[in-house]
């Protein structure tokens, strides 16, 4: 049973109905407080060992709290019947360190590719880069947390640490084409042998980025993966999924609870809060996504069934609605820049796996739109208060359909 919702030294916003409006609307609506020993280093090892807040009732977050569970219960949490979507994108090693023809040291971040070999990139430092300036960069060792160092070099930092480098190591290159005003980034033209991608070759050269808040992790490359990663192109994780475990899909199997899976490359956009003061203003990033014909049709049939669609991450809801925006869910491969905020009308999705999200962020706004902005902290709160761990290695959270729209 639903204990009473315990208050918490929270930020209390509640305020008449017009009020509260004002507050879904403003960027402000959607900040809290976390303490840092929160924000999660290193994932739960195994996977499905994390912790699980489940929302369960109309009640959940207003007058009774949500419940606690571990990872591992969820067949016994959704019906036979239910549709799990999974987003099978694969992180790539999108990070890469290099040096001008002088020897000053160069930060790369892949965003995406434009056209063969000619990628959209952030630079650090970039205001020197100019068209036609090029970059020279070395091979890294493999593996997040486990960089080596040039001798005689500090720490400095995860962001900071360089490669030993040998005399005899190969070479990869990149010339700027033309600075990006959108983004800040350069595109940059990589100088590839014709029978190979960059792709390819980032496994050599690059490195497995993690979000800027993860500063002392130990994880091996695989554990910012999802088990069931395929399509290569994100340069983030969709955390939401990395809970699972093969022995855990089994399970769910098992009791006919099923999966479809969509793809969408998340961006560097995923970790940027909202800027603007009016969120109704926010104008969001592309990100590119792929709903095949396959997973429509296994919706269509669940719905049909009386089955439930549960989104595994906020990015799954992201293509999924984004495929639904005639009015009717077909397939799609594409780039969206749909933004979900409160006040958003569902199409597709009928409940929610998700991590815990950073203060005024565009993903806070969207689950916010599934079951309400004052709600949603309410839950953050009491979250806080049982020791969860947040962001992209943190504990997750299940919004059943059982418990959604009510006070949104």
């Amino acid at each position: 049973m639903n204990q009473k919702l315990v208050q918490v030294n929270l930020k209390d916003t509640s305020s008449p109905q017009d009020k509260n409006f004002e507050l879904d609307c403003s960027v402000a609506g959607y900040d809290y407080e976390l303490p840092p020993e929160l924000i999660a280093q290193n994932p739960a090892v195994p996977r499905d060992s994390s912790r699980l807040l489940v929302v369960d009732s109309p009640t959940t977050g207003i007058e009774t709290a949500p419940l606690h569970h571990i990872f591992h219960d969820l067949p016994a949490l959704l019906r036979s019947g239910d549709l799990l979507v999974m987003n099978n994108t694969r992180v790539i090693p999108a990070r890469l360190y290099g040096h001008k023809s002088t020897g000053a040291k160069i930060q790369v971040l892949l965003l995406e590719e434009r056209q063969h070999n000619c990628w959209l990139a952030l630079v650090k430092p970039g205001k020197s880069f100019k068209r036609g300036a090029k970059i020279i960069f070395e091979p890294r060792e493999a593996g997040i947390g486990h960089l080596k160092e040039a001798e005689g070099r500090g720490a400095g930092g995860r962001g900071e640490n360089f490669p030993l480098l040998s005399a005899s190591s190969p070479q990869l290159t990149a010339t700027v084409l033309e600075t990006d005003a959108a983004t800040g980034g350069r595109l940059l033209q990589f100088d590839v042998p014709e029978e190979k991608t960059l792709v390819q070759l980032l496994e050599v050269f690059g490195e497995v980025p993690l979000p800027p808040y993860i500063t002392t992790s130990e994880a091996a490359d695989e554990q910012y993966q999802t088990v069931y990663a395929k399509q290569p192109g994100a340069i983030a994780a969709p955390t939401a999924g990395l809970h699972f475990t093969p022995e855990l899909l089994q399970k769910l199997g098992n009791r006919q609870i099923n999966r479809a899976f969509v793809t969408l490359h998340v961006g560097v956009g995923t970790f940027r809060p909202v800027e603007v003061e009016d969120v109704t203003t926010h104008q969001m990033h592309e990100e590119w996504i792929e709903v095949p014909a396959a997973t429509v049709e296994q919706i269509r049939a669940t719905k049909a069934a009386g089955g439930r669609i549960i989104a595994v991450g906020t990015t799954v809801v992201r293509a999924l609605e984004g495929a639904a925006q005639s009015g009717n869910l077909q397939p799609f491969c594409g780039k969206t820049d749909l933004f979900i905020y409160p006040g958003y009308q569902w199409q597709v999705v009928d409940g929610l796996i998700t991590n815990f999200h950073l203060p005024r962020s565009s993903l806070l706004m969207l689950v916010s739109a599934l079951i309400g902005r004052q709600r949603l902290l309410n839950i953050y709160n009491q979250a806080i208060a049982f020791g969860y761990r947040f962001y992209s290695f943190g504990d997750a959270m299940l919004i059943l359909p059982s418990a959604v729209g009510v006070g949104s």
